[in-house]
C-alpha cells in the first residue's frame, strides 16, 4: 500500500493539520506548549473566531469519518476516535450557542495577560516586538469578549450572578495595582531596558481594556446575570447540561445517574474515615475533624511552609515511584504559590505542564490564600494528585510520547479530562499504597479527598439538573466534601461556571480502578502492577471505553515483550 493511500498516514496527517489549527486558533495555548509560531497573536473571541471553529471542526469531521476504520492501528484506530468525538463535541457546543456562557471569574481574558508575561519568552528582539503587539492587540480581543456576553444577554443566556460579581472584583483589583506591580509586567521575564516599554504598554492598552471590560460587566451585564446558579435555568440548559457530562468525562451518563453513584461513594468513604476516627480515639470523623481543625499544629499562618511542606512531598514521591513506574517524566515537578493576585479564586491547587523543549519543569501551584484556614494534614493528598505521581506523571509523560500526532499527546484533552483527572485521583489512593502518606491523619486527608470528589457528584448535578441553590451546594460542599467554608464557596463557584467538570474526577477513577481489576484477575500470578500503570500512561488521554478495551491487551503485549 503506498503512503498515500495507507488509512493510518491519513489519519496522523488529519490529527496534525486539525492540531495545528487549533493552535492557531488558541496562540497563547501554543505559547505554552513553547510553540512560538503565533507569538504575535491573541485569540479571536468573537463572532469570526467562532465561525472559523466551526468550519474546522465539520471539516476534520467529514474527512476522519471518510477513512474507514478497517485496517487501522491501534493507534490509528485512538486518534481516528477522539478526532469524531472531539469534532461532534464542539459542533453540537456550538449549535446549542453554549459559548455565550463566557464568565469565568478564574482564568477567563481578563488574566490572560498575566499568563501571556509569565509564558512568553521575551529575551530577544523579535520577541519583545511580539509581546509588544500582543498587549497592543489585547483591546480588541475585549471587545470580541464583551460581543459574545451581549449576544448571551439578548438572548437570555447569561451567566450566574455571583461568578460575575467575581469577576469584576477581580479586575477591580488589578485595577487598582500600579502599572509597575501588574502581573502583566511583574510575571514577565525580561530585560531592565525592556521593563519599561512593558510597563508603558501595561499602562496604555492593557488597563484601559480592563476598564473598559469592567464597566460593561457591571453597568450591562450584571444586571441580567441569572441569580440561579444551576445551567438548567438558561435556555437549553438541561440539554445543555447532558453535553456538559460528555465533553467532560467521554461518558453518557444522566444527572440522576451521577447523583446516586456520589451519594453512594460517600458513604462508603465516610465510613472508612469513621474507622480512622476511632483508630486515632475518636468517636467518629466529626470529632477527629473537630480536633484536627483546632490542633494548633496542623495550621501555619506563613505561606512558605505551605510552599515547603509540598514540595517536600513531590520530591519524597518522585523518589519512591520507581518501584511502581518502568518510566518516570524526564525531571520531577517544582512547586509555587498561586500568585496573590489571582489566589482568592484559584482553587485548592493545579497543575501546568513542562514547555516543549524542556527548558520549563513542570509547574505544581498550591494555593497559600488564607493560610490558617489550610490544614496540613490535607496537603499531601492535594500533592500526590496534582503533581507526583499524579498529573505531572501522566501529563509529563504524555508530552515525551514519540511516533504519536501532537494532537494526542498535547491535545487530546479537548475530549474531556476523566482519564486526566480520574489518574489524579486514583493516585491519591495508590499514594497509601506507596507508603507516601505519613500518619493516618494524613491518610484521612485523602479520605478527605476522596469524599470531597464525590461531593462533587452530588453538587454539580444538584447544581444544574436539581435545581440547588448556592447555599445549599456549599453546606454539602463543606459537611460531606470536607472543606473550609472558604473553599467550598470557592469550588461551588467553580462548578457553576464549568458545569460537568467536577464530575470527571470520580468517573474516571472508577474506570481506572475497574480497569485494575479487571486485568489482575485476567492474568493473575503474572499481573504487574508496574506494566499495568506504564500501559495506563503509554498512549496519551484516552476516551474511558478506550482504555477499558484496550488495556487488558496492552499489558499482555508489555509483559510478552518482557519476557521475550
Amino acid at each position: 500500500m503506498s503512503v498515500a493511500t495507507d488509512p493510518n498516514v491519513a489519519v496522523n496527517d488529519l490529527a496534525d493539520r486539525f492540531f495545528d489549527g487549533v493552535l492557531e486558533r488558541d496562540p497563547l495555548f501554543a505559547t505554552i506548549l513553547g510553540d512560538e509560531r503565533w507569538d504575535d497573536q491573541l485569540p479571536d473571541l468573537g463572532a469570526d473566531g467562532r465561525a472559523a471553529a466551526r468550519a474546522a471542526y465539520q471539516a476534520t469531521l467529514d474527512e476522519a469519518r471518510a477513512i474507514p476504520p478497517d485496517g487501522l492501528e491501534t493507534e490509528q484506530v485512538i486518534t481516528r476516535d477522539l478526532l469524531v468525538l472531539v469534532c461532534e463535541n464542539f459542533l453540537e457546543f456550538y449549535r446549542q450557542e453554549q459559548y455565550q456562557l463566557a464568565i469565568d471569574h478564574m482564568s477567563g481574558p481578563q488574566t490572560m495577560p498575566a499568563e501571556i508575561a509569565q509564558y512568553h519568552r521575551a529575551d530577544t528582539p523579535e520577541r519583545v516586538l511580539k509581546l509588544m503587539t500582543r498587549y497592543a492587540g489585547y483591546a480588541e480581543m475585549i471587545e470580541q469578549y464583551i460581543s459574545t456576553l451581549a449576544e448571551g444577554v439578548e438572548a437570555g443566556r447569561t451567566s450566574a450572578a455571583v461568578p460575575v460579581r467575581r469577576q469584576i472584583e477581580q479586575i477591580e483589583r488589578m485595577l487598582a495595582t500600579d502599572a509597575t506591580q501588574s502581573p502583566a509586567v511583574t510575571q514577565a521575564q525580561v530585560a531592565d531596558d525592556v521593563r519599561g516599554r512593558l510597563i508603558e504598554a501595561t499602562r496604555d492598552h492593557i488597563y484601559p481594556a480592563w476598564q473598559r471590560l469592567r464597566d460593561y460587566l457591571a453597568n450591562d451585564y450584571e444586571p441580567h446575570a441569572r441569580q440561579e446558579p444551576g445551567l438548567s435555568a438558561t435556555p437549553g440548559g438541561h440539554e445543555g447540561y447532558r453535553l456538559a457530562i460528555s465533553m467532560n468525562t467521554t461518558v453518557s451518563a444522566s444527572p440522576e445517574e451521577v447523583h446516586a453513584f456520589g451519594l453512594a461513594d460517600l458513604e462508603a468513604i465516610e465510613a472508612d474515615k469513621d474507622e480512622i476516627a476511632r483508630r486515632l480515639g475518636h468517636e467518629d470523623r466529626f470529632a477527629l475533624a473537630a480536633a484536627l481543625a483546632e490542633d494548633p499544629d496542623n495550621h501555619t499562618d506563613d505561606p512558605a511552609t505551605i510552599v515547603r511542606l509540598a514540595q517536600e512531598q513531590t520530591d519524597r514521591a518522585y523518589a519512591a515511584a520507581p518501584q511502581y513506574f518502568g518510566r518516570l517524566p524526564s525531571a520531577n515537578c517544582i512547586v509555587k504559590a498561586v500568585e496573590p493576585f489571582r489566589e482568592e479564586e484559584s482553587p485548592p491547587a493545579f497543575y501546568m505542564p513542562p514547555s516543549l523543549d524542556g527548558s520549563r519543569q513542570g509547574q505544581y501551584y498550591i494555593n497559600t490564600y488564607q493560610p490558617m484556614e489550610r490544614q496540613l494534614h490535607k496537603i499531601a493528598a492535594i500533592t500526590f494528585h496534582e503533581a507526583t505521581p499524579g498529573h505531572h506523571f501522566q501529563i509529563g509523560i504524555e508530552m515525551e510520547l514519540t511516533g504519536l500526532p501532537r494532537f494526542r499527546t498535547l491535545g487530546a484533552r479537548m475530549a474531556g479530562v476523566a482519564y486526566v483527572e480520574g489518574w489524579g485521583l486514583y493516585t491519591e489512593r495508590l499514594a497509601d499504597e506507596m507508603g507516601l502518606y505519613a500518619d493516618d491523619r494524613e491518610r484521612l486527608g485523602m479520605l478527605d479527598a476522596q469524599s470531597f470528589r464525590a461531593a462533587r457528584l452530588v453538587v454539580d448535578s444538584g447544581l444544574h439538573a436539581m435545581n440547588w441553590s448556592r447555599d445549599q451546594a456549599i453546606t454539602v460542599m463543606h459537611e460531606r466534601g470536607s472543606l473550609p467554608m472558604v473553599d467550598a464557596a470557592i469550588e461551588v463557584d467553580r462548578y457553576t461556571v464549568w458545569p460537568g467538570q467536577a464530575l470527571a474526577y470520580k468517573l474516571g477513577q472508577r474506570e481506572i480502578e475497574r480497569a485494575r481489576v479487571e486485568v489482575a484477575e485476567g492474568m493473575g500470578d503474572r499481573f504487574d502492577l508496574r506494566l499495568f500503570h506504564d500501559e495506563v500512561l503509554a498512549h496519551g488521554t484516552l476516551p474511558l471505553a478506550t482504555l477499558r478495551r484496550e488495556i487488558p491487551g496492552w499489558v499482555e503485549a508489555a509483559k510478552a515483550r518482557e519476557g521475550a
